[in-house]
């Protein structure tokens, strides 16, 4: 999806509001659970995500994915997220965080929580949908902002032709 300068700052706009209103954790820390992701290498904490980018200067591909039930989430993590070259791109260009709305098993309430305000807050409707973005916190106030690059979803083609489409979002964001 291609957006221009208008709508990606009404996007930023929306996302910042949404997700500080929405989300209880932006005030409390970072969430502490043993909950993991699905796949090695992925986070899911928005908190630690946040702090990885920080340190890293990548930014965020958030997925926001069905991995017990959607049939598209299930065939892109295997055609992509799974292989090792994607893996090699994504350990090189992006931190990686898994926004989970499973069916069939439980999440932690402050997982539970924070998915749904990103949900929220990023407008998602289909899965599934990856974010790519970067996120800033006012010092003062302790609230994220949030700097939307691009969206996508499932890609066919393989790794290849998933990690240029995001290199593109990436590249844009950069000028």
């Amino acid at each position: 999806m291609v957006l221009n300068k208008i709508q990606m700052n009404k996007i930023v706009t929306t996302l910042v509001f949404l997700l500080l209103s929405s989300i209880g954790f932006a005030q409390s820390g970072v969430v502490k659970s043993t909950y993991k992701a699905h796949a090695e290498g992925w986070l899911v904490s928005i908190d630690e995500a946040y702090a990885l980018s920080k340190k890293t200067g990548k930014p965020i591909m958030a997925n926001f994915t069905g991995t017990d039930w959607c049939g598209w989430c299930i065939k892109l993590k295997a055609e992509v997220f799974d292989k090792p070259e994607f893996k090699e791109w994504a350990k090189k260009n992006v931190v990686l965080l898994e926004v989970d709305f499973p069916r069939k098993k439980q999440l932690p309430d402050e997982i539970k929580q924070q998915n749904a305000g990103l949900q929220q807050a990023f407008q998602v409707q289909g899965y599934p949908t990856i974010w790519v973005f970067n996120m800033s916190k006012d010092p003062k106030t302790n609230q994220y902002g949030i700097e939307a690059l691009g969206k996508t979803g499932y890609v066919a083609g393989g790794p290849a032709n998933f990690t240029k489409g995001v290199d593109d979002m990436i590249n844009k964001g950069a000028k």
